[in-house]
């Protein structure tokens, strides 16, 4: 899964993907410094993970991963092709969903490409661009299904339908992921997919303050958010934790990469042995036999049965073959809905 960081030009996007990858890219104090994008693996997280790990005395320990992309950053007239504006554009739809960071800092050193902080007006022009870059695709992709209409092709009622629901939202200002769809509807997921709409995407939006404590007003708040200390993020890389302890500076990284996560609709099942504990990424509401194929694709088709137990409950027993013995692990079969944070042994 990919999380594209986006945003005005200068607003901490490449310094965000430095101490997220803890990889050195080129962050300079000027507009379209990122023209190609940069793409950084960054683990999840567990301390689930690391205790399943001791418990079992595992020889490797192998956490789930996000990607993270660092995208060029936007300026209004962007869906005309402004700045880097088809190029950004294009980068976007590659990803599965939008770190949106926005400047709430005031530091006269480090340009604003508006001059001034206003993080509502940097939100709106951002959200502008995507809107009528997604308008220009709904209106061809309208366009055509018309067409598919008049042939009676099997479904372009339903897809014909769907456009004009997240046209009208679109002209409206609203991104299209606040639209409501029946997503279970064979021929509405088929077209949603087939436009690839930039603000049907999960947004994430990451304030980059100076002040982790300070209060947001009004739609900022209300808006699914994190907020970081870019500047210190990037600092506490060349830190060890002793030092970061005695100034008493803390990283906030984790609440970003946890709340990606979950924008994404993320779970994750763990195994654990000898051998290596490991955490797998599935989406959540997935059954047993499609958990499986994290692991294996096999796993879907020859699933037989799943014993489980939770992560809690297994570290309390102390070992899987003892919670065997005490007849604690659950036998499931292929209707099971896997939980986060399940330990799971398939049986296929």
């Amino acid at each position: 899964m990919k999380i594209g960081i986006v945003g005005l030009p200068n607003v901490g996007k490449s310094t965000l993907f430095k101490a997220l990858t803890k990889s050195p890219v080129d962050i300079q104090n000027y507009p379209f410094c990122t023209i190609e994008p940069n793409i950084g693996i960054v683990k999840v997280p567990d301390e689930r993970l690391l205790k399943l790990a001791e418990m079992s005395n595992s020889k490797k320990v192998i956490p789930t991963i996000i990607e993270f992309v660092d995208i060029a950053g936007l300026v209004k007239g962007a869906s005309t092709g402004e700045g880097l504006g088809n190029k950004f554009l294009a980068n976007i739809r590659e990803v599965d969903a939008i770190a949106h960071v926005v400047r709430v800092f005031d530091n006269s050193n480090i340009i604003h490409v508006h001059n001034k902080i206003d993080p509502e007006s940097d939100i709106e022009i951002i959200n502008t661009e995507l809107i009528l870059a997604d308008l220009e695709t709904a209106q061809k992709t309208k366009i055509r299904i018309e067409k598919d209409l008049r042939g009676n092709k099997k479904g372009a009622d339903i897809q014909l339908e769907t456009i004009k629901k997240i046209q009208t939202a679109l002209e409206e200002g609203s991104l299209a992921n606040t639209v409501r769809l029946d997503l279970e509807e064979e021929y509405t997921n088929q077209i949603l997919r087939e436009m690839s709409l930039l603000t049907m995407k999960p947004f994430l939006y990451v304030y980059n303050t100076s002040d982790i404590n300070k209060n947001l007003e009004g739609k900022l708040n209300e808006r699914k958010h994190v907020k970081l200390d870019i500047k210190i993020e990037e600092e506490l890389i060349e830190m060890t934790q002793e030092e970061a302890k005695e100034l008493g500076i803390e990283s906030h990284l984790d609440s970003l990469i946890l709340k990606a996560y979950e924008i994404l609709g993320l779970i994750t099942f763990l195994t654990t042995g000898e051998d290596e504990s490991r955490a797998w990424t599935i989406k959540k509401g997935w059954t047993a036999p499609l958990a499986g194929t994290a692991i294996h694709n096999d796993f879907k088709d020859k699933f037989i049965r799943a014993e489980v137990i939770q992560w809690d409950e297994l570290l309390k027993i102390g070992s899987w073959s003892k919670a065997r013995e005490l007849g604690k692990l659950r036998v499931e079969g292929k209707e099971y809905v896997v939980k986060d944070g399940d330990v799971i042994e398939f049986k296929i």
